[in-house]
C-alpha cells in the first residue's frame, strides 16, 4: 500500500508541475485555466497523501508543511476559473502559503539540502512577489521575471520529492 500511495502522490506531483508549468505560457485563458485546474487538483492529492505519510512518519514539521501547501493551492484552484486579473487576490494568498509550505517542509532535515535549497529559493521568490502585489504592483500569476521565476524552482523541489518517494527504502 506504501508503495501505491508513493506512486499517486508521485503522479500527483508530476502532473502538477508539469500542467502547471505549461499553464504558465499558453496564450488561451481556456486552456490556462483547464491546465491549471488540472495541476491544482493533482497537487492536493499529492499534498494531503504527503501530509499522511509524514504524520504517520512523526514529522510533524513536513506533514503540516504538507498540509499548508494543500491549503495554498486549494486558494489558487478556487480562483483559477475566475481569470488572470480576478484570480489574484486568491493567487496571492496561495502563493502566501505555499512560500510557509516549502520553508516548514525544508525546516527539517529531511530532504537532500539540494531540494530545501529550491525549496527555500521557491519560497524568497513567491514572498517577494506577495510583498510587489500588496504594495500595489501589478503583477499577474504569469507575470516575468517574478512571480514567474519561482515556478522552475518549486518544480525542481517536486522533483526532488518525487525522487525521495520513488527510491528504494534503505
Amino acid at each position: 500500500m506504501r508503495i501505491t500511495l508513493d506512486v499517486t502522490a508521485s503522479l500527483g506531483l508530476a502532473i502538477g508541475g508539469i500542467f502547471g508549468l505549461a499553464g504558465t505560457f499558453v496564450a488561451s485563458n481556456a486552456l490556462r485555466e483547464t491546465l491549471w485546474a488540472i495541476d491544482g487538483v493533482a497537487l492536493v492529492v499529492a499534498a494531503a497523501l504527503l501530509t499522511m505519510k509524514y504524520q504517520r512518519l512523526g514529522n510533524d514539521c513536513v506533514a503540516a508543511g504538507f498540509l499548508t501547501f494543500l491549503a495554498g493551492e486549494s486558494l489558487l484552484l478556487a480562483g483559477n476559473a475566475a481569470g488572470l486579473q480576478a484570480s489574484v487576490p486568491s493567487y496571492v494568498g496561495g502563493i502566501s502559503l505555499w512560500a510557509a509550505a516549502l520553508v516548514m517542509i525544508s525546516a527539517p532535515n529531511t530532504f537532500a539540502p539540494w531540494m530545501r535549497l529550491t525549496a527555500l529559493v521557491a519560497a524568497l521568490l513567491f514572498l517577494v512577489s506577495v510583498g510587489m502585489v500588496l504594495w500595489g504592483a501589478p503583477l499577474l500569476p504569469t507575470s516575468a521575471p517574478l512571480p514567474a521565476a519561482g515556478y522552475p524552482f518549486l518544480v525542481a523541489t517536486f522533483a526532488g520529492w518525487i525522487w525521495t518517494l520513488m527510491r528504494p527504502a534503505r
